[in-house]
Order: structure tokens, then sequence, then C-alpha cells
């Protein structure tokens, strides 16, 4: 049998008319995940004595020339080959990671248009430097190398979203857990554990490298950090990333920029690219003060800006 949480719904009845839209309310591409629409002569006019709901589920037909209006059902969904309609889950369901509101189900579409994914659920877990997002993917061929697979996954989730909406962890499994009615079992989703995904500790050899893993250890609240260690992997993001920057400044006197940390998150990538950068002779205390100030004048869409 078939354990897989996608569920045919069938097909729209007579007097109703269904779309599935992406965000900006154009039409997903067949065979992609978006929000289900219901609209037609059979939908209700609003919520009895509920102006507010109403407004927000209830919106106006961009493909209606008669004024008409679509409901959002909060339902992630996409279009099988034959016109049935597959349900893939809930797409409403918000979490809030360092002050920005995040729409899981955002993510989970995105994951579910690759190719290569079967499945996918995307949580926020606790972990040690506050929550994170953790992805669960069920890929479609399990022989595929797990960390080619992980890279890949990452690119294209970075293509399409920003830092801060691309999980932190990305466990792959054989099968989602399932309830005895068929529904996605959350509480049975395997814990993440940032030292199993890092495979062989490598410890760090240069005085840099062993400045820079201490500066990362401290920032992230891990106990030990690795060569091979990933800055977001190990649950870094923007914030931390510049506190990263500015240590390193402080204690190494080493200028590093933002960006180097994101396009080398590898310990020891990251360590090279500062190995032959000569050490700062005049690093005063108002430089130092003044890059304290910016950072903690920045907000997180301006990190993500001034690292895009």
């Amino acid at each position: 049998p078939d354990e897989s949480i996608s569920v045919p719904i069938g097909q729209p009845i007579d007097n109703l008319k269904t779309h599935i839209l992406e965000g900006s309310l154009q039409p997903a591409v067949r065979g992609s995940a978006g929000e289900l629409y219901l609209g037609g002569v059979g939908l209700a006019r609003g919520y009895h004595q509920r102006p507010a709901l109403t407004a927000e589920r209830f919106v106006p037909d961009p493909f209606s020339g008669t004024g008409g209006r679509l409901y959002r059902t909060g339902d992630l969904a996409r279009y099988r080959a034959d016109g049935v309609i597959d349900y893939a889950g809930r797409i409403d369901h918000q979490v809030k990671i360092r002050g920005l509101r995040i729409e899981l189900g955002e993510i989970e579409a995105r994951l579910l248009e690759l190719p290569s994914v079967q499945e996918a659920v995307v949580l926020a877990q606790d972990g040690p430097s506050g929550k994170q997002l953790m992805g669960y993917v069920v890929p479609v061929d399990s022989t595929q190398d797990e960390g080619a697979l992980r890279d890949s996954l990452r690119e294209a989730l970075k293509a399409g979203l920003p830092d801060y909406m691309v999980p932190a962890h990305l466990l792959l499994l054989g099968k989602l857990p399932v309830t005895p009615n068929g529904k996605l079992d959350r509480k049975a989703l395997p814990q993440p554990d940032a030292s199993q995904s890092q495979g062989e500790y490598i410890a760090p050899q240069s005085d840099l490298e062993q400045q820079i893993a201490a500066i990362w250890a401290d920032v992230l609240k891990v106990e030990r950090v690795g060569l091979g260690d990933n800055f977001f992997e190990l649950g870094g993001h923007s914030l931390l990333a510049t506190s990263v920057i500015v240590r390193i400044r402080e204690q190494a006197g080493v200028v590093a920029e933002l960006k180097e940390l994101f396009e080398f998150p590898v310990l020891a990538d990251f360590s090279r690219q500062l190995e032959a950068r000569s050490p700062l002779v005049d690093s005063t205390q108002d430089q130092l003060a003044r890059s304290l100030a910016l950072l903690d004048s920045l907000s997180m869409e301006e990190l993500d800006e001034l690292i895009s």
C-alpha cells in the first residue's frame, strides 16, 4: 500500500472550479505544488459575522471578469497528469524564527517541485541557538549519494527562497512516519543531530583554524567544530554569521567579508580564504565599536539584503 501523505481528492464537481496557485496568484506549473483555491456559483459569501477572516480567505478572482471571488483553502495541492487533484498537506501553518514569520508550507512546496523529491515535510525545531528549520525529505532515488543530494536541495532552495527559509538541516528518510489512519506522525520524525550529519571529526590544525573554530563553537553553542563542519548545518544564520565576522576581526585581527562565510560555509574552506590575509595592524577599539554598533543596528531584513 502507498503510505505517502499525498492523497488524491478527485476533480471539481459541477458549479465548482478549482485553481492551484502560487503566492502571486499565478497558476502553478502542472505537477508542481501550490495552494488550492475554490470558486464558482456554489461558493459561500463568507464567514458569518467574521469580516476579518472573510477578507483573508475570500479573495478577488483574478480570472473572473464579473467580480467573482475565490476561497483560499490553505491546502497544499497539485494536479496529476490525469487532472486529479493531489492533496499534499497544509500550507498555512506559520512559525516565527528570529522575528520573521515563515510559511512552512511554502518551503515544502518548493521541495516538492524538485524532481528528486518524492515527499517533504518542514518543521521548526528547538536548537542550541534558537529555533531552526528542519526538513525531512523522501528522495525519489534512495541510492543517490546523500551528501550530493543535500547539497543540490539546498542550492535549489537558495535559488528561490531567502536564506532564513532554507532549513538548517535536511534529513533523508526512506518514508515518512504515518499514524494508523494514514496521517503524518510528526512526533515520530527523528530529531536532528548535527554531529551525525557532519561525518568524522577533523581537528583544526593552524592557529587561525583553531581561533575560527573556537569562535564558531562559542557563537553556535556547540561543544566543538571540526574542519569538515558546515556553519549553517550547525545552526548558523545571518545574524550569527555577522557576529562571527565581527569576532574574527576582534580576536584574530583578520578582516573577513560576510559573503565569504556564505560562499565558504565549511570551516576548512573558510579558513583557507583568510590564511593569506595580513592581520590588521591598526585595529583600534573605535573601529571595533563601530562594527559592533553596525551589527546591533541591522535588522534581519537588512542582513539578508547585505548578503544577497
